[in-house]
């Protein structure tokens, strides 16, 4: 099978998903048809709700929501031995009919309830303590995110020691390039949030600033990289800046970062698809459907393997938490959020045609394998582009690596922001209109921005010490029990307004089967390893055994909303 031909396919189909299907979806949820104000119009209060320009939203969105998953998605499925056509055919039904009606429901659906989280969206339209259970449930799984993309960050920027302790310079070079060039994208977005939100300079010159500003630090980045620290180092050092990044207000840094990362990733996006076309990669290095020596089963394990170019329940939360909170008109959701959702989608299909080209390298070239999702992503692309490996894929390979980090960057402080609004709203009752400044006692403390948020980042980094391959199962599988659980909060909305809800019935129940057999599986599996000297596997079953009772009891509660709305909807005929 041709690279190539995949692509072009799968491109026409999910086009076709957008304009038709996504149309439909609006129609069903009458989306734009009031005209009404969104809540970061009618809140704006220039921290978190802050209007934005559909391209810079759409940057901040689709940055957070991508970060490493559409990519390590991929690779991992492909390690595991699942076949090209099954995960292209999961990345391909599981965005049009899953992963965009999640996202873009979770946006409206916040968008309407005044920018409030998911967990707000099932207290009005469940219970006070459905909420409770779910922000339990989400701000675990936020833990996991924050500690397996700060564990892939640092490590994409620490370097190699030697046994005498010192540093391999020559293995550490791109790792210091990267660092370096990070560094220098975060100061020149503080520069342009100041430049666009306070000296209102024009979006279109700014970003073209913008724009030469990121081909500086990247020349600045590859010649000037002094910075040769340790994994755990960099574990710190990250963990201090989203501190910092969680409580400042969104337009200094988070909006103009996000939207300077969305270049990178157009960039990224455009590069691939030169890739592809230019050597047409044969996907025969990988099994159609299953190799023979997989050791694992299709179901629940691909399904959770492959999230985010999916469907993911991050999605939600970030819909729900940040994007709605700046949404300058609501008809901007569906180019944003199930727009985004499948140019994810053609992300993972063309990380896909990457690992299957890395793969026929491998088997050629052993003794210089890619090894690693980062090389193998980076590695993949660059060698279609420049085959004899010469200087144009030096750089291209560590422009490709720097786009990685800058994805897993913006999905770190976006997650550590959204844990922090989950931990305030857990000690806060919004049918009574609590906020951290009118509550006394210990909600006053709790409640804190700043207390949420070291609570979250101390607890992040912790977890994530260990390296993010011990918790990524884990990862995977809350993350996609998370996504069902969002389904049923939108679609007990939406039968509570009497509006359409049956396009989420199916993927609810699917996505709640795949995940609740995931975790058990791998609880299961952890449950083996104890008694050793590392407390990893302590964690995942305590973990996963919380998360299954939490999603059980949620969707227990959810089908008796449903079946009660559906009563009432039928003795009303």
């Amino acid at each position: 099978m041709n690279g190539l031909v995949l692509l072009i396919v799968s491109v026409v189909i999910l086009l076709l998903g957008y304009v038709f299907y996504g149309r439909w979806l609006c129609k069903q949820w009458g989306v734009g048809e009031n005209d009404e104000e969104t809540p970061a119009h009618t809140m704006e209060d220039g921290i978190d709700y802050v209007p934005a320009k559909a391209p810079i939203l759409m940057g901040h969105h689709f940055s957070s929501i991508a970060g490493a998953g559409p990519i390590t998605g991929p690779i991992s499925a492909a390690g595991y031995g699942f076949g090209w056509l099954a995960c292209a055919l999961w990345i391909i039904v599981g965005g049009i009919f899953f992963g965009g009606v999640h996202d873009f429901g979770a946006l409206i659906a916040s968008v309407r309830h005044g920018g409030r989280s998911i967990g707000e969206i099932i207290s009005a339209n469940m219970s006070k303590r459905a909420k409770r259970l779910f922000i339990i449930f989400a701000y675990l799984t936020l833990i996991l995110v924050v500690a397996a993309f700060a564990s892939i960050v640092a490590g994409t920027f620490g370097a190699t020691f030697d046994e005498s302790g010192a540093v391999n310079m020559a293995a550490s070079v791109s790792q210091a390039r990267v660092a370096m060039v990070s560094i220098l994208f975060i100061v020149i977005a503080v520069i342009f949030g100041i430049l666009v939100y306070r000296r209102n300079a024009p979006m279109g010159v700014a970003s073209v600033v913008g724009v030469i500003a990121i081909v500086a630090i990247i020349a600045i980045g590859m010649n000037f990289h002094p910075l040769y620290l340790s994994t755990s180092t960099w574990m710190w050092i990250v963990g201090l800046y989203i501190i910092i990044a969680s409580v400042t207000p969104v337009w200094i840094l988070l909006q103009p970062r996000d939207y300077l990362s969305s270049f990178l990733l157009y960039a990224m996006l455009a590069l691939a698809v030169v890739a592809v076309v230019m050597a047409h990669p044969s996907l025969d290095s990988l099994p159609v459907l299953q190799s023979e020596e997989s050791a694992y089963p299709v179901f629940p394990v691909l399904f959770t393997t492959i999230a985010c170019g999916a469907i993911s329940g991050f999605h939600s939360l970030v819909s729900s938490g940040t994007t709605s909170k700046q949404l300058d008109k609501e008809t901007d959701a569906r180019p944003i959020a199930y727009g985004g959702m499948l140019l994810e989608c053609v992300l993972a299909i063309l990380t896909l045609c990457a690992v299957a080209y890395a793969y026929s390298w491998n088997a050629a070239n052993p003794d210089a394998a890619l090894t690693g999702a980062t090389a193998i992503f980076g590695g993949g692309i660059a060698g279609m582009i420049d085959p004899s490996r010469g200087a144009a894929y030096d750089i291209l390979y560590t422009l490709l690596v720097l786009t990685y980090s800058a994805f897993c960057l913006t999905s770190l402080d976006t997650a550590t922001r959204l844990a922090r609004f989950m931990f305030q709203e857990f000690w806060l009752d919004g049918s009574k209109g609590e906020t951290p400044e009118n509550v006394t006692g210990y909600k006053k403390v709790l409640a804190n921005p700043y207390v949420a948020t070291i609570i979250t980042v101390v607890l992040g980094i912790a977890l994530g010490m260990n390296g993010y391959e011990k918790i990524w199962a884990l990862f995977g599988s809350a993350n996609q029990l998370l996504a069902a659980l969002g389904l049923l909060a939108v679609a007990t909305w939406l039968g509570h307004i009497g509006r359409n809800n049956k396009m989420f019935l199916i993927p609810m129940v699917f996505m709640l089967c795949v995940t609740i057999s995931s975790l058990y599986i791998n609880t299961k599996q952890q449950m083996a390893n104890l008694g050793g000297g590392d407390w990893g596997p302590y964690v995942q079953v305590i973990v996963g055994a919380l998360l299954i009772i939490l999603a059980v009891i949620l969707a227990i509660e959810g089908i008796i909303t449903m079946y009660k709305q559906h009563t009432a909807k039928a003795a009303a005929k």
